[in-house]
């Protein structure tokens, strides 16, 4: 199972990578919208996760003593990935891994945006937290968890004051509607 999980983990390393390469807005004003958000995103990601590798090798905080939750982790890393596509997918030519608003911007009301409005955001985090559970260690699972959900959470606010601008009544409308997050929940 061990390799099981690097190779999921991999897997997932590479489609952010690649997702951060390809997927990006060529808008001249995308810089200035994103706010710096996305640096921020991957300066949390990497210093969290050597640091929780570092501790998770080095520290034993052991959560349990069964290689249950390389399985549960390893499993959740899939799960976020399958719903991070599924929400790139659904917003199609409107998605960019930086900020951007195109002249034919439309609000996605559709698929898992009907639930939530931020569902890559969701997949991404149960990633994170999939990979923090599979190092069975609990300083591990909250130094790679916590960095990353509080940039996501500064990222989530700059794009809704930007989709509130766009959109107006209707995004507003929108978020009475939906969470930002979790179904029901947050």
């Amino acid at each position: 199972m061990k390799y099981i999980f690097e190779i999921i983990w991999i897997c997932w390393l590479l489609s952010e990578i690649l997702l951060n390469r390809l997927v990006r807005s060529k808008n001249a004003d995308s810089k200035e919208l994103d706010k710096n958000s996305l640096s921020l995103i991957w300066i949390a990601i990497i210093a969290s996760m050597t640091l929780g590798i570092f501790i998770a090798i080095y520290w034993g905080a052991q959560i349990i003593n069964t290689n249950l939750l390389l399985y549960l982790g390893s499993m959740l890393i899939v799960v976020g990935i399958i719903i991070r596509f599924i929400a790139i997918r659904t917003l199609g030519k409107f998605f960019t891994v930086n900020l951007a608003i195109y002249g034919n911007h439309s609000l996605i009301k559709n698929g898992l945006y009907k639930y939530i409005r931020h569902p890559s955001y969701t997949g991404s985090l149960l990633s994170f937290l999939g990979f923090g559970l599979s190092l069975n260690n609990w300083l591990s699972l909250i130094i790679i968890f916590v960095p990353v959900l509080i940039t996501f959470i500064n990222r989530i606010n700059i794009e809704e004051k930007l989709l509130q601008k766009q959109f107006g009544t209707e995004y507003s409308d929108y978020k009475k509607k939906t969470k930002r997050l979790i179904p029901m929940i947050y």
